[in-house]
């Protein structure tokens, strides 16, 4: 019965999604006729029919929004999805399938689609746009946007039931052990998902008679499952076993194979050995937990880089006026190097020197700067100069690390690099430190825009460098960098 109606849920939510492409591509059609056209052909004639029916080019494109809808998941039951994921897949599925069309306009060429592409043109600027252009670039704008507002409204109103009790699936929880009772807050709190704890079953052979766990009964322990589930008839059973009992799980599984349930598995690793998010994937029906890899890796990698490159060329623009001027600043108030050179470490470890303005009264800095070993410069360090002290307290004596952005080894946003010397310090003593060198070391990061600069609290620092890790985005670098502008110049702790 469940599975009948999920296939009758979907089957209305493509009628739906086919609906609002229709929608968008006749939008598109519509604002091609009446920027270009100066209105709509007649319906006097079956000539004019067929326009009406080839020009929006709702039949080309609908079969590939729905299949491209059905290729990005986007018809599954993942209750536990947010909005936002979806919302990533729509806009993915919108573009491919604009792409597509693209392609095929192409491919068939304006006799077999004819009409859609007209004769009139119209100048915007020195550009020059004919109908097809204008109906195309229309329609990738209003397609997305509209599947957006409709997933969108879906979504809520679904969380709207649920919340209410409505459109419910009931959970099992096996285990009631810590990870179990996580388990049932976490989906009591997230109750828009319509995941509702029914109850417990004991991740013993049996329970207590009476017994309860956050305020649900324990019905039984795993002798009990096979009557606990004839009874029950959950939707879903989520295996929440203690470490100590894994042993358990393969017969559990066999023993749930039994039931038409959906069954999920809750790993029992703490989460502070899981600072990132984690991933599942498939390799030949060989199940593939990641635990912790890299935000960068693949495209959204690229993406960065050309973000970083662009960025950094675009600030040079700025930057190297000040820089000429700071550059002649040093060399006339003291002797020695205008650019101090550094041994830091940045993605997956890799040394690299990093460039700074001198900022420290001329020694061999490598070797005798620090006569008590590697160590962070303190308030009122003897060692720096007058100048270098005003540098340091307005940034700008990192301003020469753009080339260290252009050479690809540092970003515009990530964590601050720090010395080997001193890394090999942290890692023993700071849980979770090496997990930084995840990404690119950067000129500015989330935790210096939070004031988090100098000899300030390294765990507090950490959190942050992590908290940007797990929740990297490209938006969230134009963020950072535009709170650097208000808060990662000048600030109390950098000295």
């Amino acid at each position: 019965m469940l599975k009948q109606r999920h296939q009758l849920f979907v089957a209305l939510l493509s009628c739906v999604d086919g609906l609002v492409g229709v929608i968008a591509c006749y939008g598109a059609w519509a604002v091609r006729r009446v920027m270009i056209e100066g209105g709509f052909p007649g319906i006097q004639s079956r000539q004019d029919l067929i326009a009406w029916a080839r020009e929006p080019l709702a039949l080309l494109a609908l079969p590939m929004l729905l299949l491209f809808l059905w290729a990005f998941g986007l018809y599954r039951p993942r209750r536990d999805s947010t909005i936002i994921a979806e919302g990533v897949q729509v806009i993915k599925s919108s573009l491919c399938t604009s792409v597509g069309l693209i392609v095929i306009l192409w491919a068939l060429g304006p006799l077999v689609v004819g009409g859609w592409a007209g004769d009139r043109i119209i100048f915007i600027g020195d550009a020059q746009l004919d109908a097809g252009r204008i109906q195309l670039g229309t329609l990738l704008v209003l397609l997305p946007a509209l599947l957006l507002l409709e997933r969108g409204i879906f979504r809520l109103s679904l969380r709207f039931l649920r919340r209410r009790g409505i459109n419910l699936r009931h959970v099992v929880i096996i285990g009631t052990g810590r990870l179990g009772r996580i388990a049932c807050r976490t989906l009591d709190r997230n109750s828009w998902t319509g995941l509702h704890v029914i109850a417990f079953v004991h991740h013993g052979d049996h329970a207590h008679p009476n017994a309860r766990c956050v305020e649900r009964p324990v019905l039984g322990g795993l002798s009990d499952l096979e009557h606990i589930l004839e009874e029950t008839k959950p939707d879903a059973v989520y295996l929440a076993l203690p470490a100590t009992r894994a042993a358990a799980m393969p017969a559990l599984l066999r023993r749930l194979e039994r039931f038409v349930v959906d069954v999920r598995i809750i790993p029992d690793v703490h989460p502070r050995y899981m600072p990132q998010s984690m991933a599942i994937s498939d390799l030949e029906g060989m199940p593939i937990l990641t635990v912790r890899e890299s935000p960068l890796n693949g495209y959204s990698g690229m993406v960065k880089r050309a973000f970083d490159v662009i960025g950094a060329l675009l600030a040079m623009v700025v930057a190297i006026p000040i820089m000429l001027l700071v550059a002649c600043v040093i060399r006339f108030t003291s002797p020695g190097p205008i650019i101090f050179k550094q041994r830091r470490v940045s993605l997956g470890g890799e040394v690299f020197n990093i460039y700074k303005f001198r900022t420290m009264h001329f020694v061999d800095q490598e070797l005798t700067a620090e006569p008590n070993g590697p160590s962070w410069t303190s308030r009122n360090d003897p060692r720096i100069t007058r100048l270098g002290a005003w540098l340091r307290k307005t940034s700008l004596d990192e301003l020469p690390q753009l080339f260290n952005v252009l050479l690809g080894d540092m970003s515009l946003v990530g964590p601050r690099p720090e010395r080997p010397e001193l890394i090999e310090r942290f890692r023993e003593d700071w849980r979770g430190y090496m997990l930084r060198q995840h990404v690119k070391a950067g000129i500015t990061g989330w935790a210096q825009v939070n004031g988090l600069r100098g000899d300030t609290s390294l765990r507090k620092r950490l959190q942050h460098d992590l908290f940007y890790i797990r929740h990297w985005s490209l938006g969230f670098d134009v963020k950072i960098l535009w709170l650097t502008f208000f808060k990662g110049f000048v600030h109390r702790n950098a000295h």
